[in-house]
């Protein structure tokens, strides 16, 4: 059986499958501790529950694989110390994820691991989708540039999206929205744009992320207000988003919630979270000159019917027509647009931990034939 791993900033999912990478055998998901090795403890009782399965391989879900990473990979030392090296970039994600392999480490030391990356996805983005207009050293000498994330939930939701409709839509855009939300544009199954960027951070408005903000408005919190890095760092990551704008929670529910109650600023926030969206799918749809089909995908684009409404409004000029009986109605996966809507538009179940096990799969078979 491939087990296999996805590390968030608070919980620990896992997911069993056999070893053709095609039948889920069980999964689960436990919320971690706040202290420091939380998802170590969370690895070995998940480890433990698990005792006398025959495990083959382990798979990891890695967000930020930097340049060095462009396809699922096996692990050893080497590939340690380069995920060590890029904890800064995802700060969030990285670090529980090494925990967790550690573990593996120590519970199964005979059994191969592999990563695979969210960054991986996004590798062969077009030069003039991954470069920044800053000074050429930091291109260049830095390595700073867009690298994109969600990765293998965009490459599932692309495949699945061209099973639904029963072929591949040549211009898709598919919406990741979660505690952190990305958009991307793919054509012919390629990867054109996308919202994240150099960090995580960038792009749409997330749970406890600010998104793309005026990076004027750091330099002036930090010489006018005194805010160190740490404390920027803290705010955009933790304070932000739906939590900043509303004052209530970062889950999209409760802030729904306080919206029917009433409150103002959950109102707000809910508005902001929308037309952020909307552009986002207008700007991505004019890179791909048009639009075939729209993918909604992970726990606020699956669940909320109010959402993909508001996200789709006055999106007819690019043929977006919704269906609102379809789209109060829906269960994942599923077609919610109109029969008349020129754009599909599609609500999809994310199968990140399937997705790994796949890139496993396909790693430790090509592994075995080029051995043989």
């Amino acid at each position: 059986m491939i087990l296999v791993f996805n590390a968030g900033s608070s919980t620990l999912k896992h997911a069993l499958f056999d070893d053709g990478a095609a039948t889920e055998i069980s999964s689960g998901v436990v919320e971690v501790s706040p202290q420091p090795d939380g998802h170590r403890q969370a690895a070995l009782a998940t480890l433990a529950s698990l005792a006398g399965r025959p495990i083959r391989a382990v798979g990891h879900r890695v967000v930020h694989g930097g340049d060095a990473f462009e396809e699922t990979i096996r692990i050893d030392e080497g590939v340690r110390a380069a995920l060590q090296r890029l904890r800064d970039l995802a700060p969030l994600h990285n670090p529980p994820a090494l925990a967790v392999i550690e573990a593996v480490s120590e519970e199964l030391p005979a059994i191969a691991q592999c990563a695979a990356f969210d960054t991986a996805f996004f590798a062969g983005l077009p030069a003039v989708a991954r470069t920044y207009p800053v000074p050429w050293k930091w291109t260049e000498a830095w390595g700073v540039r867009r690298f994109g994330f969600h990765g293998l939930s965009h490459a599932y939701c692309a495949g699945r999206a061209g099973e639904l409709l029963g072929r591949p839509p040549r211009r898709l855009v598919i919406c990741h929205l979660g505690n952190g939300c990305s958009a991307a544009g793919v054509f012919d199954g390629s990867p054109i744009a996308t919202t994240m960027g150099f960090t995580p951070m960038e792009g749409l408005m997330m749970g406890r992320r600010s998104g793309s903000i005026d990076p004027g408005i750091l330099l002036w919190v930090g010489r006018r207000q005194g805010l160190s890095f740490d404390a920027i760092d803290d705010a955009l990551n933790n304070r932000s988003g739906l939590l900043g704008v509303s004052g209530v929670s970062s889950d999209y529910r409760e802030v729904e919630r306080a919206a029917e109650d009433g409150s103002d600023r959950a109102r707000l926030a809910l508005d902001l979270f929308a037309d952020r969206l909307r552009g986002a799918i207008g700007s991505l749809a004019a890179g791909l000159g048009g639009l075939d089909a729209l993918v909604f995908t992970a726990g606020i684009g699956e669940n909320s019917a109010r959402l993909r409404e508001e996200a789709c409004r006055n999106l007819a000029f690019l043929g977006v027509r919704l269906d609102a009986a379809a789209n109060g109605a829906c269960r994942p996966d599923a077609d919610v647009s109109d029969s008349s809507s020129p754009a599909r538009v599609l609500v999809v179940h994310t199968r990140e931990e399937l997705e790994v096990a796949r890139g496993v799969k396909t790693l430790l078979l090509d592994s075995r034939t080029s051995s043989t």
